[in-house]
């Protein structure tokens, strides 16, 4: 943010848009949506299942890789294409191993197509089940 608004002049603030945000934060960074509205921890999905919580963290992935690539359609400024470029490649990768961590815990899981327990939870059921194979 520092990067993209240093030497800014009043009135280049206020022509790019960026004046209600400057007066309410000056150039500080407050994290929020493209349409204004805040982050809150609300949006942190956690269920304490691995199963769940892995597709709902593959499922942030493509929401911010879907977003770098809206971005990258109305960006024409070299330098922030090239940083988004890079936020927008570290999120497929991270989709990636998010999937194989939820293949090899659903192919444990799958064994003996065995779902009636939460193994994050459940480790005294979780437990039984691995020593009946």
């Amino acid at each position: 943010m520092y990067q993209l608004t240093k030497g800014l002049t009043e009135k280049e603030i206020k022509d790019s848009g960026f004046g209600d945000y400057f007066v309410d934060h000056t150039l500080g960074v407050y994290p929020a949506s493209a349409s204004g509205v805040p982050f809150t921890a609300a949006y942190i999905q956690s269920k304490g299942d691995a199963i769940t919580d892995l597709h709902e963290d593959m499922a942030a992935e493509q929401k911010a890789r879907t977003t770098y690539d809206n971005i990258l359609r109305f960006c024409d400024d070299p330098d922030v294409k090239d940083a988004i470029r890079f936020l927008r490649e570290r999120e497929v990768v991270h989709y990636q191993r998010f999937g194989e961590n939820l293949r090899i815990l659903t192919d444990r899981l799958d064994e003996k197509n065995f779902y009636a327990f939460n193994p994050e939870f459940d480790k005294k059921c979780f437990k039984n089940h691995m020593k009946k194979k």
